[in-house]
């Protein structure tokens, strides 16, 4: 048996559209030394570091090279880490595996993007080529819309129900102090009046560009309980892939694909005794980029009957003070620096386990959570977090 890995020290930045004031290992390091400081550690404590980042929307090769002093790397062992919209995941499982397979019993794992440097839009609708992406130009967005008039044609819902993520959404970030967009929203008519990006997807369903990092150090069980009053244990990861770029990758309108996002929670639960998640996971911080997004993974995850997704937003189940929170932080269409954005799912996820959230802390005792991330090739990521094992 592998060791126990636990979850020390968290830290993130404020996370914002726009960041002059710093440089990119600058700013990576802010959130490296709130999780240093979260842990109650030096970085001479780190005896490895992992990054993750998506170099192409900041132009900018091998990021970690200039920043070795910053992300504590100097003379250490570590890995950079790059799986698309995945790598804040793929990143905290890489850094997993290593020390569950005793190689290291405390390391740093970094996920950042500094958007500000680079054309994030450019180099996504650039992926998009005639071979890969079937001549796909309009790139996340498109897609996202896709997948958005599928799920309203095969469940029945109505652009009313995303506006209802999206107004929980804001609610959470307006409680959130680290959350970039912070928009007061009061109505669901808001989000309504606001203009089309690609029809049904609207301006108001749709992720930001932000700039930021998310930081946590992992330590094995001997050097964590050492070292921390309240580890969070993470009792389970699970990677899926599917093919890249396949045009239709986010909705698929025959129903009869089968999603990552299924795969990966039923090998999770399985193996975790996991039979009705929304009683055994007490609440979830999940990865949409389009609030259609979420009333899809709501089904993909079990959380409820396919289908149904819209039933449980409209009743406040998914609700902070709702019988299963999801994304109390804002999620990522409150906050998406790319490359850190699937960490700070794991982060968000680990604070409300540790019933360290503050105001966006929920309402009822959270001892599971569920962190995912989900890649353009609808790869999906899926972390289950413990406070005992």
């Amino acid at each position: 048996m592998g060791n126990r890995v636990a979850i020390v020290g968290i830290g993130q930045t404020y996370h914002k559209s726009n960041r002059p004031d710093v440089s990119q290992p600058e700013m990576v390091n802010e959130a490296v030394r709130a999780a240093l400081a979260d842990a109650q550690l030096e970085a001479k404590d780190i005896e490895a570091s992992f990054l993750s980042n998506m170099e192409t929307f900041e132009g900018i090769y091998l990021p970690d090279h200039g920043m070795a002093d910053e992300i504590g790397a100097y003379m250490r062992s570590g890995l950079k880490v790059c799986t698309g919209g995945t790598s804040g995941a793929s990143v905290v499982a890489e850094a997993f595996h290593y020390v569950a397979a005793g190689l290291f019993d405390v390391v740093m794992v970094t996920g950042f993007e500094k958007q500000d440097c680079g054309d994030t839009t450019a180099a996504i609708t650039a992926a998009c080529t005639p071979v890969w992406g079937k001549g796909v130009a309009t790139g996340a967005i498109g897609e996202f819309a896709k997948q958005a008039l599928t799920y309203m044609e095969n469940s029945g819902s109505r652009e009313e129900h995303a506006a209802m993520v999206r107004l929980k959404a804001d609610r959470g970030a307006c409680l959130n102090p680290y959350a970039h967009l912070k928009l007061g929203l009061k109505s669901i008519e808001e989000i309504l009046a606001s203009g089309y990006l690609v029809w049904p997807l609207r301006l108001l369903d749709f992720c930001p560009q932000s700039c930021g990092a998310c930081a946590l150090i992992y330590a094995s069980e001997s050097a964590a309980k050492k070292m921390a009053q309240k580890p969070v244990w993470i009792a389970d990861v699970e990677t899926v892939h599917q093919e890249p770029f396949r045009a239709g990758s986010f909705g698929d309108p025959t129903g009869l694909e089968t999603y990552t996002q299924e795969v990966a929670c039923e090998r999770v639960y399985k193996r975790n005794g996991i039979t009705d998640p929304i009683k055994d996971i007490c609440m979830a911080e999940l990865y949409e980029p389009s609030n259609w997004e979420e009333l899809n993974l709501y089904e993909r995850f079990h959380f409820c009957e396919k289908g149904e997704g819209w039933k449980l937003v409209e009743k406040g189940i998914t609700e902070i003070e709702g019988a299963f929170p999801v994304n109390p932080s804002g999620g990522v269409i409150a906050t998406n620096p790319i490359g850190a954005t699937p960490t700070i799912r794991v982060a968000e996820a680990a604070l409300q386990v540790r019933g360290d959230a503050g105001p966006h802390q929920v309402t009822r005792d959270v001892h599971t959570a569920m962190a995912t991330a989900l890649g353009g090739p609808n790869w999906t990521v899926l972390t289950l977090l413990k406070r005992s094992l």
